[in-house]
């Protein structure tokens, strides 16, 4: 398979549908959970201006443990209770964090991070994990990038059957 990822351009809504046709695209006919969280994470990292992590977590049946990214080394495992990650998988909802600092137990993997999105990953009723995404600029996530990393993580799941 030979993927190209090309230059995004127009609005932003626009660009997060260009995107997103490059992440259908990179998981074509490919159904393996780790390979497709590598590839998206390196697609979604070098499209992206502004971001210094972009990942998985995946649960393993008792807490979400760092999967396939792009960015700094990160931490290893996150409890269900804890952070901005376990919050999205236990509420079942996207963080959409302006200030990572002021997120009651926020867990600062690294020290350069001000605000983060995760997106909850679910089959059904089953906890995959979650899509994160980090930047060192405060408020740098806004609701088309939510929407659009959510079409994302969805491009995602439907790979992983």
């Amino acid at each position: 398979m030979s993927f190209t990822a090309t230059e995004l351009n127009g609005s932003k809504v626009e660009q997060y549908k260009q995107l997103t046709e490059q992440a259908r695209g990179l998981v074509f006919e490919e159904s393996n959970l780790i390979a497709n969280a590598a590839n998206l994470s390196a697609l979604v990292y070098h499209a992206l201006p502004e971001v210094n992590w972009v990942g998985f977590y995946l649960f393993d049946g008792t807490e979400l443990v760092v999967g396939p990214f792009q960015g700094q080394p990160a931490c290893v495992r996150i409890a269900l209770s804890k952070g901005v990650c376990g919050a999205a998988a236990t509420t079942r909802e996207t963080q959409r964090v302006a200030d990572v600092h002021a997120f009651p137990g926020h867990i600062a993997c690294d020290a350069n991070t001000r605000s983060e999105v995760v997106v909850p990953l679910y089959q059904g009723d089953t906890l995959i994990g979650v899509f994160d995404l980090d930047s060192p600029v405060p408020n740098r996530f806004d609701a088309d990038d939510q929407a659009g990393l959510e079409a994302i993580a969805e491009v995602f799941l439907s790979s992983i059957g």
